[in-house]
């Protein structure tokens, strides 16, 4: 359909403290959102360890989505739970929340998804939440099998809270069998290949590019030359103005100036994390221009 767009991944250096290299499709500087979906960073395969110390969130959820490796979350909820491939782990920050993500064992493949749902105005500023799903719910049809991750497909429901109408599963294709995937017509989507090619409608996806579709479709193609995961993410269009700097989602260039304050001086709005004998990423500079919200390029 016209109007549907190629992101091209680009390659994050976290390396330091985080040890990990991410290839970012989510934000983009055409396309900052995907309904509520904001970012989506894919890792791995690789043997890179993660050692994320305990660092902020404001206005957003967090989604971790193992494909290959255990992650040990910990956050200034009191929650610590190890997070195994084919499980959930969703942090809501709502106005402020700290956490740590750590690979456990040295040298395991490590491989998967970490993306952002940004918060609406109200839930934004709300109080923070730790949820980990072992069981989520999974559908199917001719050629596809799917774990829904937050949302509805195939009016199957994932029992993740979430706080606008949205969708996010994984796909399983099987070679050569083309699938047909419902949609809600209007809902945006996209389509992250993460393990290889994909042809979805008609266009050939590379490894790691993501294809942004248009509102209007109830349905999409999609069919791969060998067995393949495919992320699916969509949504209502988001329409709140949304300034992205760090960790930190807002409305203004205030409310990112003092959620940083906040951070560095330790206020109680990100509580504490523990287990880490205080040790925090600090953040960055601001730069030295004001913020202003990411547009959508036509």
């Amino acid at each position: 359909m016209t109007g549907d767009r190629l992101l091209e991944p680009r390659e994050v250096p976290l390396g330091g403290v985080r040890g990990l290299t991410v290839h970012r499709t989510l934000p983009h500087r055409a396309l900052p959102t995907v309904g509520a979906w904001c970012f989506v960073d894919h890792f791995g395969p690789t043997r890179e360890t993660m050692t994320v110390l305990p660092h902020p969130h404001t206005g957003l959820q967090t989604v971790t989505w193992p494909l290959a490796g255990d992650i040990r979350h910990r956050d200034s909820l009191g929650s610590d739970v190890v997070l195994k491939p084919g499980e959930l782990n969703l942090m809501t920050s709502g106005d402020g929340v700290s956490h740590s993500e750590f690979s456990v064992g040295d040298g395991t493949m490590m491989h998967g998804i970490q993306l952002w749902v940004a918060l609406p105005d109200g839930a934004r500023t709300g109080p923070p939440a730790f949820e980990h799903i072992p069981d989520l719910p999974r559908t199917g049809g001719d050629g596809w099998r799917a774990t829904v991750l937050m949302g509805e497909l195939a009016d199957v429901q994932s029992k993740a809270v979430t706080y606008s109408p949205l969708v996010g599963a994984e796909l399983t294709l099987g070679a050569g069998k083309p699938a047909t995937i419902p949609l809600k017509a209007g809902f945006e989507h996209a389509v992250l290949a993460v393990d290889g090619t994909v042809r979805v409608g008609g266009f050939d996806l590379a490894h790691r590019q993501m294809l942004h579709l248009e509102p209007g479709r109830s349905s999409v193609d999609l069919e791969v030359p060998r067995d393949a995961t495919v992320l699916l993410i969509g949504g209502e269009p988001f329409t709140e103005p949304l300034v992205m700097w760090w960790n930190f989602i807002g409305r203004t260039h205030e409310d990112i100036v003092q959620a940083r304050e906040d951070w560095e001086q330790a206020a109680e709005r990100f509580g504490q994390v523990d287990g880490h004998d205080g040790q925090v990423i600090p953040a960055p500079p601001l730069p030295h221009v004001r913020l202003t919200p990411r547009r959508r390029r036509v």
